[in-house]
């Protein structure tokens, strides 16, 4: 595995990134950030992606059967300096790392190359 500019990830970003989504998939379990509005306990954390300087946190979430995916994503997304704030009395860090929200799409493309594998084995 290796991000963008080419560097390979270490087990540090890897560490860290599995702790934060640990922690995330906790917060919003139990709907502790306490988004207006918005039940957090039927996201799921698929992945977190850390910076090279663990400054930033790519968050790959996916609500719960994929329904209303880019409005759940922006309400993550206005509200995530409470999740932040949730999140920082939960993991011990330096610095914590700045909270980015993304659509987890890894789902829809492996159902596309099932379909593709499908289409080609018949």
């Amino acid at each position: 595995m290796a991000d963008r500019i080419g560097k390979p990830i270490s087990q540090r970003q890897l560490r860290v990134g599995e702790m934060i989504k640990q922690s995330l998939s906790m917060i919003f379990i139990r709907n502790e950030a306490k988004v207006p509005k918005f039940e957090t306990n039927n996201i799921t954390v698929t992945e977190v992606r850390m910076s090279q300087d663990l400054k930033i946190a790519k968050a790959y979430v996916l609500p719960l059967g994929g329904k209303n995916a880019e409005e759940s994503i922006k309400v993550l997304k206005e509200n995530s300096f409470l999740i932040r704030k949730i999140l920082s009395k939960r993991v011990d860090m330096k610095f914590l790392p700045k909270l980015l929200f993304r659509k987890d799409d890894s789902f829809d493309y492996a159902e596309k190359i099932e379909n593709l594998i499908k289409q080609t084995n018949k």
